[in-house]
């Protein structure tokens, strides 16, 4: 195990409640296995201090960034100076990088980390055509993620229906190629299935969906990390042969946000 020293960069994990948050436990792993000068402590901090507790927190020359986890995403992104592309259409950062002077640039890797995974594990998101379960951030950003890949049609599912009609505007707006629509939680035509809730995260929570409309040729990815779901439990009985948890999607959104943050090498720094 690689201590950390004086010249390691460290990074904050910004997040209220803090004692859910299980970064650490996927960005350790990685740091040691790519060698990485480098070292996250999760951060409890109130939405209120968020704006208040930057500056000071930048002040701090050893901290080079932080990873954003909720309920900071969408404010973060109106505090930062400059946002990637995909921050920019989610309207969300889950990664922010202390520049000189003072300057916050952000980006949202949630969609990165799904679509690098997916096609990791035989998953193209070009020409598919998905169902998505769920409205929220990391929704948004695997939409968005997903359309630019060149999807061929994405239906949002979501148990608030304004909720999936108001993001599946914001990518069609965007992306005029991909049909966008909100619509059932039902997987008959579909080629790709994409559960974004936070169903499943618990043991004995209900599927997000009916199973009983998936079929052997559809895919699932699941991007609940901990655990196998129920979801993906029924996929499998379903005759699905690939269905995928959300250990991937996040391993692959790390080495992502380690890049983005400049994460240096052993040795180099």
């Amino acid at each position: 195990m690689h201590y950390p020293s004086g010249k390691t960069h460290l990074y904050a994990i910004l997040a209220h409640p803090v004692a859910h948050v299980r970064a650490s436990e996927f960005f350790g792993p990685i740091i040691e296995a790519e060698q990485r000068d480098a070292f996250v402590v999760p951060l409890h901090v109130l939405p209120k201090d968020l704006p208040e507790m930057l500056p000071m927190l930048q002040r701090i020359g050893n901290l080079k960034g932080a990873v954003i986890t909720i309920p900071h995403k969408e404010t973060m992104a109106r505090l930062c100076d400059e946002m990637g592309p995909n921050g920019q259409l989610a309207g969300a950062v889950n990664t922010v990088r202390f520049e000189e002077g003072g300057r916050l640039v952000g980006d949202m890797f949630d969609g990165v980390g799904l679509v690098n995974a997916a096609r990791a594990n035989g998953i193209e998101p070009k020409g598919a055509k998905v169902l998505m379960l769920g409205a929220g951030g990391a929704a948004r950003a695997i939409a968005i993620a997903l359309a630019d890949e060149g999807a061929l049609a994405i239906t949002i599912a979501n148990r608030t229906e304004s909720r999936a009609k108001d993001l599946a505007a914001v990518v069609q707006a965007v992306f005029e190629d991909v049909e966008v629509k909100a619509g059932p939680a039902d997987a008959t035509g579909h080629d790709l299935v994409v559960n974004c809730t936070s169903l499943g995260l618990e043991p004995g929570d209900p599927t997000p969906m009916d199973p009983a409309t998936l079929r052997p040729d559809m895919r699932l990815f699941d991007i609940i990390a901990p655990r196998d779901t129920e979801l993906m439990d029924a996929a499998r009985a379903a005759g699905l042969k690939t269905v995928i948890g959300g250990r991937p999607m996040v391993e692959h959104q790390v080495v992502a946000q380690l890049n983005f943050l400049g994460a240096p090498k052993i040795g180099s720094t």
